[in-house]
């Protein structure tokens, strides 16, 4: 059982900045401890959250985003996002981008992306953004374009 329940995402990201570590589940935990995981449940495993790069430059940005799209883990989503990125990453406004990099590297579930780009499930408010549509639009795919594969990495379309 997870020894200690994290109250606040600022402690969550101070935690998995200095690093979760198995603990000894027969000492009770302190305060000043760095919450552990008890092997005796692995189910309750908590994914640290995506430490977005501030200061980042765009074109750096945007690269990142182009690969991070194209290595998702399931083979659904490395198809609809390395297209819909290889098709309008290149022409987004830095805004935009920032919109995509939440978007992708925010919610710990792959699955839910799809969902909620093949609106198979209620998309929550904070990702309802022109980002959101665009990949909606995107995954209609109404000129029916041949996507059973990804871009190349260098040849990616300006919009």
């Amino acid at each position: 059982m997870l020894r200690y329940i994290f109250q606040q995402t600022s402690r969550r990201r101070e935690v998995f900045r200095l690093g979760a570590s198995f603990c000894d589940s027969r000492k009770p935990p302190t305060p000043e401890q760095v919450p552990c995981i008890d092997v005796e449940d692995p189910k309750l495993v908590i994914i640290p959250e995506y430490p977005f790069k501030e200061n980042e430059p765009l074109e750096t940005q945007k690269a990142r985003l182009l690969y991070q799209s194209r290595k998702r883990g399931m083979l659904e989503n490395d198809l609809l996002l390395s297209t819909f990125a290889g098709k309008y990453l290149s022409g987004m406004t830095a805004e935009q981008t920032k919109l995509y990099d939440k978007l992708i590297n925010g919610p710990s579930n792959d699955w839910d992306i799809y969902y909620w780009a093949t609106e198979k499930k209620a998309l929550p408010e904070e990702y309802d953004n022109e980002i959101m549509t665009m990949l909606r639009e995107h995954v209609k795919n109404q000129p029916r374009e041949i996507r059973s594969r990804q871009p190349d990495l260098h040849q990616v379309e300006n919009k």
